[in-house]
């Protein structure tokens, strides 16, 4: 049994290290359902679970202390590649669209909590899974972290986001055949422009602008946790996840946005805290999954049955909706590949969007969140 911080921190990391290089190097098609973020929590809650360190007060600290910095530097870093201009010139029927889709995911999830009359835990599960649902795993850990939600209780949130995203993602992806009669039904005219594709940078990586990335994403945590302190009415957490989010849509207005592998670092800071999330997790109360699942499949139909309305409505494509949804849902990962089964010169769009999703989710997921809260109280 390991006693020692140290080894404790250090046996996260490495199991965070391990499946997520065996996701990248094997490609194996079990990550297409089983993502690795997923993988790596239920890994480290097992380790847990069969004793691998012990519940002391110094892990428990350390745990603390970590997640407490490397939340507010994760989401400054992953902020930084926001592109406010590029967004707004997508143009009038793709802003809709992905306004649409953030609006009908956040009546989604209010209405049938409401419906069902779920109670508290729920409330956390919920505001948890909308923080990804709008955002992405970082806008989950995020929101997760502000509203003090249960190590535990982030397991439910990341089986509905693994299993009813996957569903979600075949079910766009077998709908694209059936866009050009959509398409005619809801009278939507060619209007938008075929955008460049996004190419991936093929500049070198440089250890030193990256390492200062890291240094100075620290100093923002720092900042972000000592502001929050000096605040009330919402908690430290909260506070301190709005400024890291306020200091890096400002830190993508500078140069420190064209620091190449700041997304990597990003996922990397990701994965570490997933696995340390996991490792204070236990399996116990997993009795309520099919509930879950069940409420997320509605949400998810729900927020389908709106937005073919407001297609209908405002004479949208069914690209636009589609990449809207995925790119809320999904994220980055899947909303190109979506994309891709329209044109390839569209995943510029779908990644756009994506990214704009890591500015969105976090205030998105905390106003739910706050919603469910009050409902189930």
């Amino acid at each position: 049994m390991i006693l020692s911080s140290f080894l404790y921190l250090f046996t996260v990391a490495l199991l965070a290290f391990v499946l997520a290089s065996v996701e990248k190097v094997t490609k194996h098609k079990i990550f297409t359902f089983l993502p690795a973020v997923v993988l790596i929590y239920a890994a480290a809650m097992l380790l847990a679970h069969l004793g691998l360190w012990q519940e002391n007060e110094s892990i428990y600290q350390s745990y603390k202390n970590v997640k407490t910095v490397l939340l507010p530097a994760m989401l400054f870093v992953m902020l930084l590649q926001i592109d406010l201009k590029a967004f707004v010139g997508l143009g009038r029927a793709l802003i809709i669209a992905y306004v649409a889709s953030v609006l009908s995911l956040a009546f989604s999830f209010i209405f049938l909590f409401w419906l069902f009359s779920l109670d508290h835990d729920a409330a956390g599960v919920f505001a948890t899974l909308a923080g990804s649902w709008t955002g992405g795993t970082a806008n989950m850990l995020a929101v997760a972290g502000a509203l003090d939600v249960k190590e535990n209780l982030m397991g439910y949130a990341l089986i509905v986001d693994s299993i009813d995203y996957t569903l979600w993602v075949m079910t766009l992806l077998l709908l694209v055949g059936f866009a050009p009669l959509f398409n005619r039904w809801t009278k939507a005219p060619l209007r938008f422009k075929m955008v460049d594709e996004v190419e991936p940078s093929q500049r070198q990586v440089k250890s030193a602008p990256l390492l200062l990335l890291f240094i100075f994403s620290l100093l923002i945590a720092y900042l972000s946790n000592y502001l929050a302190s000096q605040l009330g009415a919402l908690s430290t957490t909260t506070w301190s996840v709005l400024f890291a989010t306020f200091f890096g849509l400002i830190g993508s207005q500078t140069k420190l946005k064209k620091i190449v592998g700041s997304s990597a670092l990003s996922s990397a800071m990701l994965m570490f805290l997933i696995a340390l999330i996991g490792s204070q997790a236990h399996l116990r109360g997993f009795s309520e999954v099919p509930l879950y699942l069940g409420v997320g499949l509605l949400i998810l139909l729900l927020h389908a049955l709106i937005m073919v309305i407001i297609a209908k409505v405002f004479r949208l494509d069914l690209f636009s909706i589609g990449v809207a949804s995925l790119a809320n849902i999904g994220g980055v990962a899947s909303a190109p590949i979506l994309a891709a089964a329209y044109h390839r010169s569209l995943i510029g769009v779908a990644v756009l969007m994506a990214i704009m999703g890591y500015m969105i989710g976090t205030f998105a997921g905390l106003g739910i969140g706050y919603v469910l809260q009050g409902l189930a109280s």
